[in-house]
């Protein structure tokens, strides 16, 4: 039996927290994936996430903000028909598994047999 022992360089690197900041801020500009910086650097996407844990964990990267509303100015569109005004008692179905389904009045036929399919499967 034949073994080869193979001698080289390691493969090992040390990157100072300056150098991942930089990496990191490249995610996103001009569209660059995770996979993108990676192959760029040579190194792997797991490297990049566990980097910005590093990095946040120490406080130099920053938590990702909240959720932001957009104002949105849409035109104020036509009505294209009166909506049908419903009248009568909503729809109450039980079922065997005790579960009960109370559908609108007015509610398409399609939808209450859809939704009776589904609250049977579930």
């Amino acid at each position: 039996m034949r073994h080869e022992v193979i001698v080289g360089v390691e493969r090992r690197r040390f990157w100072p927290d300056e150098m991942k900041l930089s990496i990191l801020r490249e995610v996103g500009v001009g569209g660059a994936t995770v996979t993108d910086v990676a192959r760029r650097h040579d190194v792997t996407r797991q490297h990049i996430y566990q980097w910005r844990r590093q990095l946040k964990d120490k406080g130099l990267w920053p938590e990702p903000e909240g959720m932001a509303f957009l104002a949105l100015d849409a035109p104020d569109l036509p009505l294209t028909s009166e909506p049908e005004s419903a009248t009568g008692a909503p729809a109450e179905i039980g079922f065997a598994n005790g579960r009960i389904l109370r559908c609108p009045p007015g509610m398409a036929e399609a939808e209450i047999i859809q939704l009776i399919r589904l609250v049977e499967t579930a």
